[in-house]
């Protein structure tokens, strides 16, 4: 990625979204030319000179301070997620050459395999690139669709843009897949070099225009829980409370769990997608041969 026009794009784009009725400033007038704030006010606001933030919002973030880069989190109103990707530009910025080209992680320690089997709900291990490295027979059970091509890694990005059943198991299919597309966002900025995730957003680019669409708004999102509803080929409908688990010792890769509210609909279905996982060899190939009626009998 070029860090200047990243840098660029995400300050001009956070600007944009701030009226100065949000930012506590006076309206003088209706001739203004832009529905957001402009560069001078967001200067006053940081508490830095227009030149100054003129020049960091053309993408120069060389040698700027912390306190400089928090106070224009700050006039900008920026989230936690938003705060860390800016935080991310400038270290890239700082780093330059000098930051390593290197791809994602593409193994875990098999003491990670057995973590994920030990865990009584669908869990799976993915790296930085959205690769799913290892799975639980739970998840993948859950995951069926993505394990069907048994010839190519699993990855939950190509999936949700260039997969078309992914529409029908993600009942909220254009949330989730904004959150995709937001997660690789923040990925790129801490990351610029990462050949992997440059090329995967490259292939996304090209091939969906939806991807495009949304990698174009600089939206980016940090994934630590989320609510999914899903829709299994096999036991239907289900509520699932995912958790994102950073392996501290593996740089990188996140163990992602899935659980439900206890005695609920989706942990019927939970505990069928586990009773058909185990009896059924080709649970986690894709098959859709078990009669989902059959869990109600």
């Amino acid at each position: 990625m070029d860090n200047r026009a990243e840098v660029r794009d995400f300050l001009t784009s956070r600007r944009g979204r701030i009226t100065p009725e949000q930012a506590g400033l006076p309206l003088y007038g209706s001739n203004r030319r832009v529905t957001g704030l402009r560069r001078e006010e967001v200067a006053m606001l940081a508490g830095v000179s227009t030149d100054y933030y003129v020049r960091l919002e053309r993408g120069n973030l060389t040698g700027v301070s912390e306190s400089v880069l928090a106070a224009l989190a700050g006039a900008l109103q920026l989230d936690e997620s938003e705060r860390t990707h800016l935080f991310d530009l400038a270290r890239a910025a700082n780093a330059g050459g000098r930051q390593r080209r290197t791809g994602p992680k593409q193994h875990f320690r098999p003491g990670v395999q057995r973590i994920l089997d030990s865990i009584g709900a669908p869990a799976y291990v993915r790296n930085n690139r959205l690769d799913l490295l290892g799975v639980n027979r739970l998840g993948r059970a859950l995951l069926s669709d993505l394990y069907a091509d048994e010839s190519s890694r699993p990855n939950l990005a190509r999936y949700m843009f260039l997969d078309a059943r992914s529409r029908d198991f993600y009942v909220q299919w254009e949330t989730v897949a904004k959150d995709t597309v937001a997660a690789l966002r923040i990925e790129a900025g801490r990351n610029p070099y990462d050949r992997g995730v440059t090329d995967l957003i490259g292939e996304l680019s090209t091939r969906s225009e939806e991807f495009r669409t949304w990698w174009a708004s600089h939206n980016v999102r940090l994934h630590r829980t989320s609510i999914k509803q899903m829709h299994h080929p096999v036991i239907g409908d289900l509520e699932l409370t995912g958790e994102a688990l950073e392996l501290p010792g593996d740089t990188g890769l996140t163990i992602i769990t899935y659980t439900v509210e206890p005695l609920s609909a989706s942990a019927e279905a939970l505990s069928f997608l586990a009773s058909w996982a185990t009896a059924d060899p080709n649970a986690a190939t894709g098959s859709r041969a078990v009669d989902p009626s059959s869990r109600s009998q």
